[in-house]
């Protein structure tokens, strides 16, 4: 099994689990053991928070290990380099053999370290693994909890606020929820609504939903470690649930013959990963179509537009072409990238173009 140990940060396993227990005796009071499993950097902002608050002198808990997906390749090099987690957990002086780094939450050998931490709690945010009924049966009383994203029974799943953006919702949220065997389907410790804005995209929305979140499990950590917590949590509501399924980059396409406010909420959910892309004609010198595949960033709607075009003809007002949709609706795309080019505005785009005409396709 694979762990982030480098040299520097290497400790023996025991050695750590003694000078923990050395330093909690000296305190004068045995701190709690919790378990954080996450990845990405929504969750290493969770787990920020966690060390910062486990280090306080009247801290009820201390971060125990740290569990997250393995090494993985990435940017253009391919080089293996860690999660956003395990980086912030190295970066905060974490022991790197505390860091387990399974392929999979089932593994014979990381079930067997998991239980040499004696756990009370485990934490999950974003982590992106399965969890297994013999992961769910290792700490003894206050079992483990899931910081979700959402309005649970509200979009249970993978990817719960890009689905909730790609509806057009006002209103989403954050959930402490118990985690159970059925997906995101635990009784509910507690939840915070939050007002969407019409432009906020994926990423940013993300952020604000785990700080949120991060918030409201500091919140409830006392309770959670009492076992209180599970006498008040609120069983969820099956018949009401929704379900956020996991995105895919065959569904990155826009098509316009939707609406222009279906496509401005996709190109929301869909920033980041794995992002917009449309096809467009740019009719060349003989007056023959191109095709031009662009990156959609940045979007508005518009139910009118004050230039004349022809059928399919797109426009530029403003700062932003105007890509004519269903409804007698305009999509205003403000940037865009080009492959292999970094991201433009639509002006210098436009620019560019040096006075030839664009279509989009049909």
């Amino acid at each position: 099994m694979a762990r982030c140990s480098p040299p520097l940060l290497r400790r023996f396993f025991c050695c750590a689990a003694k000078s923990a227990s050395a330093t909690s005796a000296a305190a004068g009071t045995k701190k709690k053991n919790i378990v954080f499993l996450g990845s990405p950097q929504v969750a290493a902002s969770v787990l920020d928070t966690l060390l910062a608050a486990s280090s306080s002198p009247d801290s009820a808990f201390q971060v125990a290990a740290v569990v997250t997906q393995p090494p993985a390749a990435k940017n253009r090099g391919r080089k293996l380099l860690p999660s956003a987690v395990a980086q912030l957990a190295l970066e905060r002086g974490f022991p790197g053999d505390l860091i387990f780094t399974p392929e999979r939450a089932g593994e014979e050998s990381f079930l067997s370290d998991l239980k040499g931490v004696r756990p009370e709690l485990c934490i999950t945010a974003a982590y992106g693994n399965i969890l297994p009924q013999r992961f769910l049966d290792i700490p003894p009383c206050a079992g483990t909890v899931n910081i979700h994203p959402s309005l649970l029974p509200l979009y249970r799943g993978a990817a719960p606020v890009q689905r909730a953006l790609q509806d057009g919702v006002a209103e989403t949220g954050v959930s402490l929820a118990y985690t159970v065997r059925a997906l995101d389907a635990g009784p509910v410790i507690a939840c915070e609504r939050f007002s969407v804005d019409e432009c906020i995209k994926a990423p940013e929305l993300l952020a604000i939903l785990f700080n949120i979140g991060s918030k409201l499990l500091l919140d409830e950590l006392p309770s959670v470690l009492d076992g209180s917590a599970k006498q008040k949590a609120k069983p969820q509501d099956d018949s009401k649930a929704t379900l956020a399924p996991k995105m895919n980059s065959d569904e990155s396409w826009l098509t316009f013959d939707e609406e222009a406010k279906v496509l401005h909420n996709k190109v929301r959910a869909f920033a980041g990963w794995p992002g917009t892309r449309a096809k467009l004609q740019l009719l060349n010198q003989n007056g023959e179509p191109d095709v031009l595949d662009i990156k959609v960033i940045s979007t508005n709607v518009s139910t009118s537009c004050d230039k004349v075009g022809d059928e399919n003809e797109i426009l530029f007002s403003g700062n932003s072409l105007l890509i004519p949709c269903s409804g007698s609706t305009w999509l205003e795309v403000l940037e865009l990238q080009l492959p292999g080019k970094k991201v433009t505005t639509a002006r210098d785009f436009w620019n560019g173009l040096r006075g030839q005409k664009l279509l989009k396709s049909t």
